[in-house]
């Protein structure tokens, strides 16, 4: 009988496409939730909270094999060695997390837990795997479809974007959990690169709706690291197959493609 392969984040919206590619494996799951949850189809759910530091022993015992894809607002790298220093107690032989493309480049505060949480993963002494990926659609469109509520849609100037599927990121994890530990494995990024006025524009256009749009200038390192793509991933990296297009068809239903930008200040209309 094998280990059941622990997955923190199961319920999420990386998780739910993760944990399924297990099961279609062969492998049990067991997945640690903040919530109690009756066990279903080869899935164990254990009950725990890694910024409590609370459940992370009994749902590390006996599993192999650990993919972290838990996170949140705030906390990822004191979850992340909460969970590591579990694990190798535990006797973990192979720790997976997903990171984030830029983690090391990009002077935002999120950014730099993401950065943290990976030294913990590496120093915890158990062999392990990480892989960074770019934004996924899910969370671009809950981004983009807060700036198309404005009634003037601000157009950050050199701002891209790499935007991935959820499933391709998790089709690449489950490959990657049901290896061998692999280190720093090459980025996953969307096969598009957009700016985010062109995001903005796909959402609208596949709501019917038009909006006028204002250039702005994001200051400061970040908005100079923006710039510079530093929070891409145009070399050496792997793609996903699912463009933005592709995930707003699926979603909201046609997506027209962006027009030409023009400068100052333009009408979004498609």
């Amino acid at each position: 009988m094998t280990s059941p392969i622990l997955v923190t984040g199961g319920t999420g919206t990386l998780g739910r496409h993760v944990v399924p590619l297990l099961r279609e494996a062969g492998r049990d799951v067991r997945v640690l939730s903040r919530r109690s949850r009756e066990a279903v189809d080869g899935i164990e759910y254990v009950t725990g909270d890694l910024l409590k530091n609370e459940g992370i022993e009994a749902a590390v015992g006996g599993a192999e094999t650990v993919v972290h894809l838990a996170g949140g607002a705030k906390g990822d790298d004191e979850a992340a060695r909460n969970l590591a220093r579990a694990a190798s107690r535990a006797g973990v032989r192979h720790l997976v997390f997903i990171s984030v493309i830029g983690a090391d480049r990009v002077p935002l505060a999120w950014l730099k837990t993401q950065l943290e949480a990976e030294r913990a993963v590496i120093d915890s002494g158990v062999p392990w795997t990480i892989l960074r990926a770019a934004q996924f659609h899910d969370l671009v469109l809950k981004v983009v479809g807060s700036m198309a509520k404005l009634p003037v849609v601000p157009k950050p100037g050199g701002l891209r974007f790499q935007p991935v599927d959820a499933r391709d990121v998790a089709a690449r994890l489950a490959g990657l959990a049901l290896g061998a530990p692999s280190g720093r494995v090459p980025d996953l990024a969307g096969p598009k690169v957009y700016g985010l006025d062109e995001l903005v524009r796909g959402h609208l256009g596949a709501r019917g709706k038009r909006r006028p749009m204002m250039p702005v200038r994001i200051p400061g390192k970040a908005g100079r690291a923006y710039r510079a793509g530093d929070n891409l991933s145009l070399d050496g990296a792997d793609h996903g197959t699912r463009t933005w297009e592709d995930f707003l068809d699926e979603r909201l239903g046609r997506a027209t493609p962006a027009p030409a930008p023009s400068p100052g200040l333009s009408h979004v209309d498609r």
